[in-house]
């Protein structure tokens, strides 16, 4: 069994030896415990840095794609360097190396497939309105999802490899919520526990301000919901429109038929642009419900091949 832990990084060579330093060299259920970077663009030594500390692998991009893109490439070469279960963690030591075991442990003992942290709130390095707006976030995701995890946004988290090999992360800005909901929408056994912090290194690099935050989180949500339950998307509100127009149209027929529709093709247009909408909508969400059954058919198949590659590249003798 293969423990990879990955560091996603931008501008982090003060900070990665700190990190580093923390986390552990063996874990229990684990044969090995491997070191991956993602130098996500930076600008300072951080890949030096990152080999200077005995990283196995340190992936380096010609420029910052942003944390969700680096999480991805991150997962992608965490399983081609043979990973049975995959840890992501903050390069800003934010989380304790410690907190690792707990982390793995339901998913060596086949209780997950995914561990997301629970940062104590008492202790956490957000103000009020932050701490309101997680909650709601993570209430948001917990009712997309079907899950129950109560720190949507902490970072640190476990995957089990086949976990790993069905995230598709669209994304740009995080792969916290999304990677909940799609694992959370495929059924997978996601839980949490309880983690510790360390204090505050930094003000973070993801966001510049609260409304930013719940700009882009919110995108995230919406972007994901449209694609995994597009029918709840289109469908309801097209059945809504429907059943509001219906009153109208009703209304002036009776008005009609009782000889005084003179005077009422209000109510006629007025249900006209609400059954017309409503039906359109209705039809675009069973094109959508054929669409996600082809997305989970190439999903499946996506799958199947990740799962070749991975197979064959742990197979390849390094060089």
């Amino acid at each position: 069994m293969k423990l990879v832990i990955q560091i996603p990084c931008l501008n982090e060579e003060a900070t990665l030896p700190v990190t580093v330093a923390d986390l552990p060299r063996s874990v229990p259920g684990f044969d090995t415990v491997e070191l991956l970077v993602i130098d996500d663009g930076s600008s300072d030594r951080t890949s030096e840095v990152a080999r200077q500390l005995g990283a196995q692998r340190v992936v380096r991009f010609a420029s910052h794609r942003g944390l969700a893109r680096a999480f991805a490439i991150g997962l992608s070469e965490a399983l081609a360097m043979g990973a049975d279960v995959v840890v992501n963690t903050d390069a800003d030591n934010q989380y304790r190396g410690a907190d690792v075991e707990k982390l793995v442990r339901p998913i060596v003992d086949g209780r997950a497939d995914m561990v997301v942290g629970e940062r104590p709130r008492d202790s956490m390095a957000f103000s009020p309105a932050k701490r309101v707006l997680q909650r709601m976030g993570s209430a948001v995701v917990r009712w997309i999802s079907g899950t129950t995890i109560p720190d949507a946004t902490c970072g640190f988290r476990a995957y089990s490899k086949d976990a790993a090999l069905q995230l598709n992360v669209f994304s740009t800005f995080s792969y916290t919520l999304e990677t909940i909901i799609q694992l959370g929408l495929h059924r997978a056994r996601i839980v949490s526990v309880p983690i510790g912090v360390n204090p505050v290194a930094r003000p973070s690099r993801l966001f510049h301000s609260i409304p930013e935050f719940v700009f882009k989180q919110a995108l995230t949500i919406v972007h994901i919901f449209v694609i995994y339950r597009p029918v709840e998307i289109l469908a309801w509100p097209g059945l809504m429109l429907v059943l509001l127009g219906l009153l109208p149209g009703v209304r002036f027929l009776l008005l009609y038929l009782a000889g005084r529709g003179q005077g009422h093709v209000q109510s006629l247009i007025l249900a006209s642009l609400l059954l017309s909408t409503g039906v359109v909508l209705l039809l675009a969400a069973m094109i959508a419900s054929v669409s996600a059954a082809n997305r989970m058919l190439l999903e499946d198949l996506r799958l199947r091949l990740r799962r070749l590659e991975t197979e064959r590249t742990s197979r390849t003798p390094p060089e």
